[in-house]
């Protein structure tokens, strides 16, 4: 099975990216199944019901997402009827929403974990716990498990790859906008990534136009970030061959392409 993950989408920029290029590359390498953190995809922060439907609409199959998806209050009224839009698994147990699924796939029922971290992150339930508690559940339906980590630290991300090596195809980190290169099969056949990246402007910070950031970091004063729209914009993520049979990982591959091309 070939997975697609993509990094955080960044506003307008990020779906741009999908509309522009998800095709060719779902073609290019055979993806049967497209996940991507959508937590930044609604005007740099939050989700709303036509945001998700033009990411859904433009091939991406599962939406996963972080500590900005509450961002905008529109989420509250759809995301309970929606099963394919995540929110991490450690919030308390009435939060809306749902934390993991099991999904039909062409390449076979594929389980999805949203997780966030809490070192310096809001104060969440110990993902180390929840991911415990939810994979018991998920692991009985499918080998093929992927994790979306959504913390800010890469201590704490590689942690969590340690701790779920052999147990899940994939654990792919996110939030921090940042793509690293540290992409490998763990030993247990565990796919790894500290972060995927975004998919978004290049030429902001994080997404966020630069003068505005400037401007924050150097007179310390209050600033109401806006997301960058100039081009180019780059699509981050990473593809993964899982093993159906096994659910170990055969391989992971970054992708970094830029729009339009260079």
């Amino acid at each position: 099975m070939n997975l697609l993950f993509l990094g955080d989408i960044v506003g307008r920029p990020g779906r741009a990216c999908l509309q522009d290029m998800l095709e060719k590359i779902k073609s290019n390498y055979q993806i049967q199944v497209v996940i991507a953190n959508g937590e930044n995809a609604a005007g740099g922060n939050g989700m709303t019901r036509k945001v998700y439907d033009e990411i859904r609409s433009y091939g991406v199959d599962i939406v996963t997402s972080g500590n900005h998806i509450w961002d905008k209050r529109e989420v509250l009224d759809f995301i309970d009827g929606e099963p394919r839009l995540l929110r991490p698994v450690n919030y308390p147990q009435k939060t809306p929403g749902r934390g993991f699924g099991v999904f039909k796939t062409p390449g076979g029922p594929l389980g999805v974990i949203n997780l966030a971290g809490n070192v310096f992150m809001p104060n969440l339930d110990c993902p180390f716990a929840a991911v415990e508690a939810c994979l018991e559940e998920v692991s009985r339906k499918t080998r093929m498990i992927l994790v979306d980590f959504h913390a800010e630290t890469t201590s704490e991300k590689i942690a969590m790859g340690w701790f779920l090596d052999g147990r899940v195809s994939a654990l792919v980190g996110t939030h921090t906008h940042v793509q690293t290169v540290d992409e490998r099969i763990l030993p247990g056949g565990t796919a790894y990534i500290t972060d995927a990246g975004m998919t978004g402007a290049l030429n902001g910070v994080i997404g966020v136009r630069k003068d505005i950031v400037l401007e924050k970091f150097c007179t310390k004063m209050p600033v109401r970030f806006e997301v960058e729209t100039k081009e180019p914009y780059q699509l981050n993520g990473v593809v993964v061959r899982v093993d159906p049979a096994t659910g170990s990982a055969l391989s992971i591959e970054r992708l970094y392409d830029l729009h339009p091309p260079q």
